[in-house]
């Protein structure tokens, strides 16, 4: 790869302000209307959630910096009971967990800095600039440092202070990435933040991606850019009234990714990556059982009313017919997957004729035809792992598609399903398959031998998405769901 060449930062273009994500922005209004009940009736439970959110972003941010590691046990343990350094075994870090906990709470810390100037009204300035990157950084004593012919020594880390020399990594495969030069710092980061100023009507995870990729560009520290970049996008979230987002460990190379693409000035893949992440942040705080965390402090029988109480105000909560417009929107999408799926099949058809004559058959299911009941585990299985509820008191849709050659069938399904544990208007819609053949033995029955998901991410829609809103991408996102499925069943015949 080329050197890259440092070159001033650019304001939110036109093409990124059109960056496709419409198909997350209903769910923006359909969780603060959630949010307003929760803070009504609810507050503590959307709190504790909120923490442990935070907890978590404060433990992954430092990893994905390869600050540490942490196994995935003792990161739950943290993120549900506190950073307690007894917590922590020597063998499920390779620090010492005294240091460790240090770091997690500084990375705490600058979080609760950010919701600080949210609650306040606070201006992103250069003053908070430099104490987020000084909290961020106050147990480092050093950094690395790289001289003009490559060599790398440490030097004293400056806290709260913008560069005083180049800060250019080499990559591994040589080339050399350039930041910012230490004399345009200044001017650099006060065009940062007047333009920002400028985009608050604008789509909120749009902007934190552009405000996360152009502070790292500028680069203005000696260190702690990817943590205060992380901080600067929960900043432009929750002024939003949105949720902090989580980059984890689990994502880092799509990560670094998206942002080497948005230096090649295309900002979309990391847009769509913090859409994805917001979504999830927000399909998971809608899905927590309020009732498993009520105050076990309660008495029993106060206990046993509050719950019959919440059960009753959920049901005239499911009466309310607003809700009941997503349902309208998902018999469309299954009319409008049961065609997609029978035209793909067909087409199918013609290249698995050199192998057998493959038959297909497409059967769309609901409360409608009497069989929503189908498939309910297999969508478990495909949509809860993600911490989410899925609530099958609403109404479930699905379409099912099958071909077969000899004594191989694929059976592609379409899931539309509610998701939180009351009614909140919002459908998510996933793709799995399995493939089936048909054992002699078993009197011809089929028998299943390979069940896996389709879809990477869900498809997500709510009682405000209309069609225009996703006719386009929705198409894109089955044919991607299709083309897996019928890859893994090209690979076996």
């Amino acid at each position: 790869m080329p050197d890259y060449t440092w070159r001033p930062i650019e304001s939110l273009s036109n093409a990124e302000r059109s960056i496709d994500l419409a198909a997350i922005r209903p769910l923006y209004e359909a969780w603060w209307s959630a949010k307003k009940r929760y803070k009504a009736s609810k507050k503590e439970i959307l709190d504790r959630f909120t923490t442990r959110l935070i907890r978590r972003l404060s433990i992954e941010t430092g990893i994905l910096e390869r600050l540490y590691d942490l196994d995935m046990g003792t990161t739950e343990a943290l993120v549900t009971h506190g950073f307690v350094e007894e917590l922590i075994s020597r063998t499920s870090t390779n620090m010492e967990p005294a240091k460790l906990i240090d770091l997690l709470r500084d990375q705490e810390a600058a979080i609760q800095l950010v919701m600080d100037c949210v609650t306040q009204k606070r201006s992103l300035t250069k003053s908070v600039l430099h104490d987020l990157q000084a909290i961020l950084t106050q147990h480092q004593e050093t950094t690395t440092a790289v001289d003009p012919f490559g060599n790398r020594f440490e030097i004293p880390l400056l806290h709260g202070q913008f560069k005083q020399r180049p800060n250019n990594p080499r990559r591994p495969d040589g080339a050399i990435h350039e930041y910012c030069p230490p004399i345009h710092v200044d001017a650099e980061v006060e065009n940062l933040l007047r333009w920002l100023q400028e985009y608050e009507k604008e789509d909120p995870v749009i902007v934190a991606a552009w405000l996360h990729h152009r502070f790292t560009q500028i680069h203005p520290y000696q260190d702690g850019h990817g943590r205060v970049a992380r901080a600067l996008t929960t900043l432009v979230l929750l002024r939003a009234d949105l949720l902090p987002l989580v980059v984890d460990r689990e994502i880092r190379t799509e990560y670094i990714e998206a942002l080497e693409r948005a230096d090649l000035q295309d900002l979309g893949l990391l847009a769509r990556q913090f859409a994805r992440l917001e979504r999830s942040a927000i399909l998971q705080a809608l899905s927590v059982d309020t009732e498993a965390e009520e105050s076990p402090s309660k008495a029993l029988t106060a206990a046993v009313i509050g719950s019959l109480a919440a059960k009753f105000e959920k049901r005239k909560a499911e009466q309310q017919a607003q809700f009941r417009k997503v349902d309208t929107l998902a018999k469309r999408l299954r009319s409008s997957s049961h065609q997609i799926v029978e035209q793909a099949l067909d087409a199918l058809k013609a290249p698995l004729s050199q192998l057998g004559h493959p038959e297909t058959a497409v059967t769309s299911g609901g409360p409608d035809y009497h069989n929503a009941h189908w498939y309910k585990s297999d969508v478990i299985r495909t949509s809860e792992a993600g911490g989410k509820f899925i609530n099958f008191f609403e109404d479930h849709y699905f379409v099912k598609g099958t071909i077969q050659v000899n004594t191989e069938r694929l059976v592609f399904v379409v899931s539309l399903h509610h998701i939180g544990r009351e009614p909140t208007g919002i459908v998510e819609v996933t793709a799995f398959a399995r493939i089936e053949s048909i054992e002699e033995a078993e009197e011809r029955e089929f028998i299943a031998h390979d069940f896996f998901p389709c879809s990477l991410e869900p498809f997500v829609i709510t009682w405000k998405t209309t069609d225009a809103d996703v006719a386009e991408s929705y198409k894109r996102w089955l044919d991607a769901a299709l083309a897996v499925a019928f890859e893994k069943y090209g690979d076996l015949l």
